[in-house]
């Protein structure tokens, strides 16, 4: 299964938006007599409200559309696969909940900030995901073939970021993760600063408490106590990885998660320069 973009939607209802028209207006007194008919039977305000529910609906689907038409198609690809290969890791146990579909919602709409619009697209391309099957393996192939490592790493951060909005995080989803990582050639050392990160966040939120040291270690995937030399090479490597220019293509939102990636590479890096001054 590949990506399409959501085409323009017809005009399917607009001969009873006419009729309607037509009668409001006080038109053919043909059309009038049936239509009055019709109110004093109760249809009327029935075709009233389907009218309503059409216009409204195609109201959506025009702005949905003509959204994902002014996106590249980088980022539109982006986006689709990575709902796909979430719907995908919610589906583990054999069943979606609706909970597993909030996770997804919010995590569009808070993390990524999208406005309305995009939430509704973002919602059809869910439902899209939740009545398909395409393996894991070929949206992974499709990915890997269509992305380099950066926009890839971005893809790993995102899936640990929604896994992590919840309580508490399955082994089975972890598993999953990790499979992702693998799939996509990510360094190990890349993959497990990830979930480092979000282990320890999740760890110090259940805590509530505040390692400043330990938090910055595991954004740059060190163990505590690691020398200066070797946060630098840190600091340099990730700094390359997650460059906002490199993912510049993937839209908007995805720069901003490069962007807020290295306020955090930076700040781990600044609190180490000066412990060691």
């Amino acid at each position: 299964m590949e990506y399409q973009r959501h085409q323009q939607p017809g005009c399917g209802g607009c001969l009873l938006i006419v009729l309607l028209i037509v009668f409001i207006s006080g038109g053919a007194p043909a059309l009038i007599s049936f239509l009055g008919t019709l109110l004093y039977s109760g249809l009327a305000a029935v075709l009233l409200f389907i009218a309503l529910f059409w216009g409204f609906t195609y109201w959506v689907q025009r702005k949905v559309a003509t959204y994902e038409q002014s996106q590249t198609e980088s980022h539109n690809k982006f986006v689709w696969l990575l709902v796909q290969t979430l719907i995908h890791t919610a589906k583990i146990d054999g069943q979606i909940t609706r909970d597993e579909i909030q996770t997804i919602h919010r995590f569009f709409q808070y993390n990524l900030r999208y406005n309305q619009t995009q939430m509704h697209w973002v919602k059809e391309i869910i439902k899209e995901a939740i009545n398909t099957t395409p393996s894991l393996d070929a949206l992974l192939t499709d990915f890997k073939s269509t992305f380099a490592y950066e926009p890839r790493l971005i893809l790993l951060e995102l899936v640990y970021q929604v896994l992590y909005t919840k309580r508490i995080v399955a082994e089975n989803e972890l598993q999953t993760a990790r499979y992702i990582a693998v799939f996509l050639a990510i360094a190990d050392y890349d993959w497990r600063t990830i979930e480092a990160k979000y282990r320890y966040r999740s760890q110090q939120t259940a805590a509530a408490t505040q390692d400043l040291a330990s938090q910055h270690y595991a954004t740059l995937g060190l163990a505590k106590g690691a020398s200066m030399e070797e946060i630098k090479k840190a600091y340099r490597q990730m700094s390359m990885q997650y460059h906002p220019d490199k993912v510049r293509h993937l839209g908007d939102e995805f720069k901003a998660v490069a962007e807020e990636k290295m306020k955090e590479i930076n700040a781990a890096y600044d609190y180490f320069k000066k412990q060691a001054a």
